[in-house]
Parts: C-alpha cells; structure tokens; sequence
C-alpha cells in the first residue's frame, strides 16, 4: 500500500502556529506519509514569519491577500484556488484548522471533490452564530464537512456529539498549539527588540483585534489600561499593536505617548512567546493565548463577554472580564493586589494538552489511512 497523501491548508497566523507542529509530525512519518502544505496567505507577512521559524516550505501558496478584501470575495477565491490545489495533487485526505474563512472555505472544496477532511480543533462553540463573527458559523460549517474531528478537549467532544458528528470519528488529542509553544519556547529564545526588561515593573501584555471588539469596546479597553496605569506605578502595559486600521487607529489615539504603555508593532511568534513568559498578566481577546499563557503560568484575563474556550475557566487559569472599563480594572486590580488570587490562577492546570497532540493525530491518521 502506498503512502497516504495527505494535503494541509491552512492561511493566517495562528493557523500556521497551531498546524507547524502537525506538519513537522506528519514529515517525521514520511515512511506512512506525503506531507502536502497549501496556504492561502489570508494573512501575508505574520504568515511568513511562523513559516520561517518552523522552516516549513509551503508547496502551494495562493496567495489571496487583498486590500480592503470582504468574506464575500476570501471565500470565493480560497474555494476556486484549492479547488484547483486538490485536483492538481489529488490527496487522500485533507487537513484544515479551526475557525477562519480559509478553513471553512478548504474544506468545502474537499466535500466537493468527496475527499475526507480532518479537522485540527474541532467542536469549539459559543453557540452564538454572530458571535464571534464570523468564526462561530466558520467552525460549525466545517465540522459539519469534515470526516475526522480533532477535538483538543472533553468539552468540545460533547459539543460535537450534539451536532450530531458519529463519535466513531471524534478524537481527543489536545490542542496543537501547546506543541508549538513548548517547542518554541524551548528552542527559540528571542528577545523583543526595542523592549529592555525591567524587574523594577511588571508587564501586563495586552492583546486585542477581534472582530467585536471594533468601535466602542476597544477605546473601552484603551481607557481601561489608561486609569490601571495612573493607578499602579509598578506595572507597565505592553500592546503589540495588529495593524488593522479599526484597531490602530483609537489605540494609537488614546495610548500613543503615554507614561509605561508601549506600543509595539505585532510580533514574530517567537518574541511573543518570550513576552508571554516575562509577563505578569495578559490581558487579551485572541482565543490561542487563551489556551497558551495557563502553560506558562500566567493569569488571563478575556477581553470578550463570551469563549469558546469555557474549559479554562472551569480550571481557574482564565476569567471572562468583557470589555466594560470597570470591570477590566477591578478584574486587573484584584490580580495586582491579592497574593492568594494570583496564585491560585498561575498554579491551575492547564486543560487544553501537554505537547503530545501533533503525534496522537497522526497516530489516528495512519489507522483510517
């Protein structure tokens, strides 16, 4: 029996970062496998840096990126393009990740073509169609397409059995993003250029770029970092910035030249996972520090009023604190301010893996192959 061709599709950073442990993981097994990686490029250069830091060399790269592009005009080229990919290598199953157009999109086109589709994080769900928007539909959508369901946790495996998935084809594995984080912070110690470490403060790294938090929550955020900071003389705020203009622009406008807020500009993936290990607390609305910070022993604090990542909360490693100014600050002041409550946040298990997932996954591949 030949080697099962297995293509991998896959178009914005934390898709990269969260699927570069499987790719390597599948390349190792090259006697069972042929290791296929497509990417769209929904993001470009963030793309590129997580690439090169895994020193993975795409096969195909679409290359979508658009100025001003809407989910209208993604989501037709990412369907077309692969559509194209999958006839050209014609793979015995195709893997996409978690909720973006790219994944949602790749694995229509597999359905299409009646070749199974694995999906790398499955059963993640707010249960709020609009929210997140437009992640929550995107990962319902693509589980309902996908053969092989990758779940990371025993909560999205029950979230599954309610969609009706077959349980014969769901699989607990945990999440590959603790695969990367351990192997990036273990070979990859980079510093953040331009930000000296000072043990005299400490950092609290803010991140935040989704979708609902657009408008009015994000200067929220802003005015909420701005009081912490006049409050708390020994802590300061640590922002790399994403560049889309509804998020530079009030963030540049509120925090930009302040006393102990730096600005920074996004970070390669190793920098931030540096970043990540010096801070105190983060503060952030991405759904993959969400599961990456408990592994380092760091407090989150959730700028969203919903997750789709309840498992962290039930174990204590992560709070829901929405993006109302008061609450922020009080939520921010009891960690600065209780020992006790630090401690039990920092010293909780994390429950979304232990760096093993990549390979439990291909282990479930080489037995449907």
């Amino acid at each position: 029996m030949g080697k099962t061709k297995v293509l991998t599709i896959f178009g914005t950073r934390p898709e990269a970062i969260k699927m570069a442990p499987l790719i390597k993981e599948i390349q190792k097994n090259s006697g069972d496998f042929e290791s296929i990686v497509c990417v769209t490029a929904q993001h470009r250069e963030i793309l590129d840096q997580v690439l090169e830091l895994f020193d993975i060399k795409p096969d195909f790269d679409l290359n979508i990126m658009k100025n001003n592009q809407n989910l209208w005009s993604l989501t037709s080229d990412v369907l077309l393009k692969t559509k194209e990919v999958i006839e050209k290598v014609q793979p015995d199953v195709v893997l996409v990740h978690g909720d973006t157009t790219t994944s949602m999109a790749a694995a229509l086109s597999a359905f299409y073509a009646k070749i199974p589709a694995g999906h790398v994080e499955a059963g993640l769900r707010t249960f709020d169609k609009y929210y997140p928007f437009p992640e929550e539909i995107n990962r319902v959508f693509t589980d309902s397409l996908c053969t092989y369901h990758f779940a990371p946790t025993d909560k999205s495996c029950e979230n599954l059995i309610k969609s009706q998935i077959p349980k014969e084809h769901i699989y607990k594995t945990g999440n590959t993003v603790i695969d990367a984080l351990l192997y990036t912070v273990e070979n990859h110690k980079e510093e953040v250029d331009g930000l000296e470490p000072d043990t005299n403060l400490k950092t609290i790294l803010l991140t935040s770029h989704r979708r609902e938090n657009f408008g009015e929550p994000i200067r929220e955020i802003c005015k909420a970092v701005l009081e912490l900071v006049e409050r708390n003389k020994n802590i300061r705020i640590v922002y790399p910035v994403h560049p889309n203009p509804n998020v530079r622009g009030p963030v540049y406008e509120l925090l930009d030249k302040k006393e102990r807020i730096h600005l920074i500009k996004p970070l390669e993936y190793a920098q931030f996972c540096t970043l990540m290990k010096q801070s105190h607390i983060i503060l952030t609305d991405s759904g993959g520090v969400q599961e990456e910070a408990p592994s380092l022993g760091k407090p989150v604090l959730v700028l969203r009023d919903t997750t789709e990542r309840p498992e962290a909360i039930e174990y204590g490693t992560v709070k829901l604190v929405g993006t109302d100014k008061n609450k922020i600050i009080s939520a921010v002041q009891v960690l600065l301010d209780d020992d006790d409550e630090y401690k039990k946040m920092a010293e909780s298990v994390n429950p979304y893996g232990d760096g093993l997932a990549s390979k439990r996954i291909v282990e479930v591949l080489k037995k449907v192959k």
